[in-house]
């Protein structure tokens, strides 16, 4: 398409995630930045100003000692959104919540309820909870198995969907006049009874300013693939290579389109990455290497280490034998699909438990590590290629998202590969997603269109 244009998100974790435990000893960094509102607002305005799509919010709720900074004290996802939405007026604010230990009813509540108060800005990443932990937080025993999970997951999304439609666009006309607040014929009930559910509603907002909440999905396994396809608009992922990005893309889309009907145009794909940005590109490659040598020390990988794993904890092991493989039944509830990867490697490579915990630390260069213009020339790459449609940027150490925004940014918008100004007032209508009909009205039309045949 002559018109399509690079998206573009920025991911905030405050005093440092995964990989990143040395973050918060930056000082230009706030200590409790994971907990400081005003540096979410900070960040979100300078998100605006550069014209970003939105700003994302992860988030779990299970920890260890060994979890990163940001994931030891960090503020709820929705509360905070809600906060940024009264600072600023054209980015989206996208959010993490599980569909594992949420009620279909709560959600929509609380999603409905961002984007009034945004005017249309709200979006949900959904998740099934990788940490296994979580169940404990919740009054359960284990975590739900992988087929469970993500079952519970498609009937939730469309769940939350349905409830979204309970009001019409016109069912309240509050005429003062007739004194008539409510059309009760345009207000409709669930009555929802399914294999994990049941939700009667109707629920209890009105008809949202961007038709619903864009639907955010991240999973990798093959239950993932398929729920993001399914239901999911934008999905985050991680793309090392652009032959990986492509094949990912491919996959997602071609999914959406033979197994579900949908259109390649209805998703977006936006991994997440990381940008180092030097005067020259062998100043950029140091950078990123002192970066990650000062993040992320070895006790500090071998503790995190076991998440994909359930949390199991590898310092009992003999760090000079080769890598466990009798652990991967830890990870059956957990991030599955990354352990088997971690742990296929590990014996095809033949590699000890340290090496293969030091293979974490020696990441091979990232693509997107250079000068200004290198970055700016990979970002458009990958885009044209059809391997993305766009990124989610990690906004890591201070200095690196500040020549990110003055510098990469700019030069994007020069080439027209990404706007100057936004296109609309919602998140749906900047990612370029079409607006949901109401089911309801749908419905109408087709008994008309039908009755007229």
């Amino acid at each position: 398409m002559a018109d399509r244009k690079l998206k573009l998100g920025l991911v905030l974790t405050g005093s440092g995630g995964p990989g990143n435990h040395n973050l918060w000893l930056d000082p230009e960094i706030p200590a409790k930045a994971s907990v400081d509102i005003e540096w979410y607002i900070e960040h979100a305005k300078k998100a605006e100003e550069s014209k970003f799509d939105l700003v994302f919010i992860v988030d779990s709720q299970y920890i260890t000692p060994d979890s990163p900074p940001h994931y030891l004290s960090r503020l709820e996802p929705l509360t905070l959104l809600s906060a940024l939405a009264t600072h600023t007026k054209r980015v989206g604010l996208v959010g993490t919540l599980t569909t594992s230990y949420n009620a279909p009813f709560n959600v929509a509540r609380r999603f409905a309820s961002l984007d009034h108060i945004s005017h249309g800005r709200a979006g949900w990443n959904v998740v099934t909870s990788g940490d296994a932990g979580t169940a404990g937080n919740y009054g359960l025993d284990e975590h739900y198995d992988y087929d469970t999970r993500y079952g519970r997951a498609s009937e939730h999304v469309k769940l939350v969907q349905a409830l979204w439609d309970s009001y019409e666009p016109d069912a309240l006309p509050r005429d003062r006049a007739t004194a008539q607040f409510l059309d009760p014929s345009k207000l409709h009930a669930l009555n929802h009874r399914g294999e994990h559910f049941s939700v009667t509603g109707p629920l209890n907002i009105e008809r949202l300013p961007q038709g619903a909440p864009v639907i955010f999905q991240a999973g990798d396994s093959e239950q993932g693939r398929d729920l993001g396809a399914e239901v999911g608009e934008g999905i985050f992922t991680h793309a090392a290579t652009l032959a990986g990005a492509k094949a990912f893309y491919d996959d997602i889309k071609g999914r959406a389109v033979s197994k579900y009907g949908r259109r390649p145009e209805d998703l977006v794909i936006l991994p997440g990455v990381g940008v180092v940005i030097g005067d020259t590109d062998d100043e950029a490659g140091e950078l990123e290497q002192h970066y990650r040598s000062s993040d992320h020390s070895f006790a500090q990988a071998l503790g995190e280490f076991g998440r994909s794993f359930g949390w199991h904890d590898f310092r009992q092991y003999d760090l000079d034998s080769p890598f466990p493989q009798d652990v991967l039944r830890y990870a059956q509830n957990s991030f599955r699909t990354q352990a088997e990867r971690i742990a296929a490697h590990a014996a095809e490579a033949k590699l000890s438990l340290r090496e293969t915990v030091q293979l974490s630390l020696r990441r091979e260069r990232g693509p997107f590590v250079g000068t200004a213009e290198t970055v700016a020339d990979r970002l458009q790459e990958w885009f044209e290629a059809y391997g993305v449609d766009g990124y989610n940027i990690h906004a890591g150490h201070p200095a690196q998202l500040t020549r990110f925004l003055d510098e990469v940014v700019p030069i994007l918008q020069h080439r027209g590969v990404f706007r100057t100004e936004y296109e609309s007032d919602t998140l749906r209508g900047n990612l370029g997603l079409k607006t949901p009909e109401n089911r309801y009205v749908a419905a109408r039309a087709t008994e008309k269109s039908v009755a007229t045949v």
